[in-house]
């Protein structure tokens, strides 16, 4: 699988990545072709090469002879009329809505009502579409993502003056690991925010991966340390998906046990991955519980507040770890004792799991008045029958 890292260590921009894409080997010619399906007479991409506190980046440009504000709407119109795949369409308009989601928050008005010069140019929109055609071009099957730094200090805007990061910025970075420097600058654009929500897979160090290119986007200013976009592409040899989790344990002794149910009912609304208790001997041979939650790196203070709140204990071990795991998907299936949801685990291009859901066997088990594990027998006999390639997409 050939995969994509960008580290962030100077923040990120639209036209950076379009120039670590270029940089790494995306031909120019990608992004000009964009403009055609615009009717953009005299619109034009180049890219120079340029230095950054002493490292050789690539910087692209956007040519407008003349630009006007665009709705929207007007915005999502355009990226249908392009001639692409519809896989990259629908991803470039998804991107633009939560950019565009953001800014209608942070003032309050509807989306088709919002009249910024950023969010409405043709900069926008190929720094978007570029981004998601580009790594597409270049075959990357999954983006993963640093720590993002997000500068500080203040920036002129089409409102005012604002502090870094913006509002639309930090509304976008809802979930995404964040630091600053003493850099004082506007590092993450709203733009680039977008961008690596949309595109990225999780965020942290480098994945293992045998590396193939490497590509610089330059920011717009030499600034005291590098302003630039690092892209590493490379491919993993393992066929397995890998993700980095955060491990949350702790001991519990002096709690009725009754409470865990809630708790754990609790913690898997608020997205943990899988909560578990393991009985365990405390001090003096108390019996206890050792309960652990796994979770995403980003909804740590979400379930540690849980833990606190809903538990008699005083302290947490954390531990951040990776994942090997095997792709997996839900599906909502017909079967001849109605709708169940279905987990399938997929290596390798073939199903080597298919569960049916609990929840759903029960429904069906209680409803008609068949013994559960008659039912959960029934559906699978059933799903093995069905040609996976035309249920599931590898």
């Amino acid at each position: 699988m050939k995969i994509a890292y960008f580290d962030c260590f100077s923040g990120i921009s639209g036209d950076m990545v379009l120039g670590s894409l270029v940089d790494a080997g995306l031909p120019l010619h990608v992004l000009n072709d964009i403009f055609e399906g615009l009717d953009c007479s005299g619109c034009k991409i180049t890219a120079e090469s340029v230095k950054r506190s002493g490292i050789s980046a690539t910087k692209v440009n956007v040519i407008l002879p003349s630009e006007s504000h665009r709705r929207p709407s007007e915005i999502l119109t355009l990226i249908d009329r392009l001639n692409l795949d519809q896989e990259l369409k629908q991803k470039s308009k998804d991107i633009f809505l939560s950019l565009a989601k953001a800014e209608a928050k942070i003032h309050k008005e509807d989306i088709e009502n919002l009249h910024l010069h950023e969010l409405g140019s043709l900069d926008t929109l190929i720094d978007i579409v570029g981004s998601v055609v580009g790594l597409s071009k270049m075959g990357i099957e999954k983006v993963y993502a640093s720590k993002v730094n997000v500068g500080r200090g203040r920036v002129k805007i089409a409102h005012g003056v604002f502090p870094v990061p913006t509002p639309a910025t930090v509304e976008l970075l809802k979930g995404v690991p964040v630091y600053s420097t003493d850099i004082e600058a506007e590092l993450t654009t709203p733009t680039g925010a977008a961008l690596l929500k949309g595109l990225s897979t999780s965020y942290g160090s480098l994945p293992d991966m045998k590396l193939e290119k490497i590509g610089y986007g330059a920011g717009e200013r030499d600034l005291s340390s590098p302003n630039v976009l690092r892209l590493l592409i490379g491919v993993t040899e393992s066929s397995f998906e890998e993700d980095s989790v955060t491990v949350l344990e702790t001991n519990i002794d002096d709690m009725n046990p009754q409470f865990y149910e809630h708790i754990m009912a609790s913690l898997f609304r608020k997205g943990a991955l899988d909560v578990f208790l393991v009985p365990a001997y405390m001090k003096k041979n108390r019996p206890g519980v050792v309960l652990t939650v796994i979770c995403d790196k980003e909804r740590e203070e979400e379930m540690l507040s849980i833990i606190f709140s809903e538990t008699t204990t005083l302290g947490v071990r954390l531990s951040h770890t990776r994942r090997k795991k095997i792709k997996r998907q839900i599906k909502s299936l017909k079967t001849s004792l109605g709708e169940v949801k279905v987990k399938v685990g997929i290596w390798e291009g073939k199903v080597v799991n298919l569960v049916p859901e609990y929840d759903d066997c029960k429904r069906i088990s209680l409803n008609k008045g068949i013994p559960l594990r008659k039912v959960y027998e029934q559906v699978r006999e059933e799903l093995s029958h069905l040609p996976s390639s035309s249920i599931f997409n590898f």
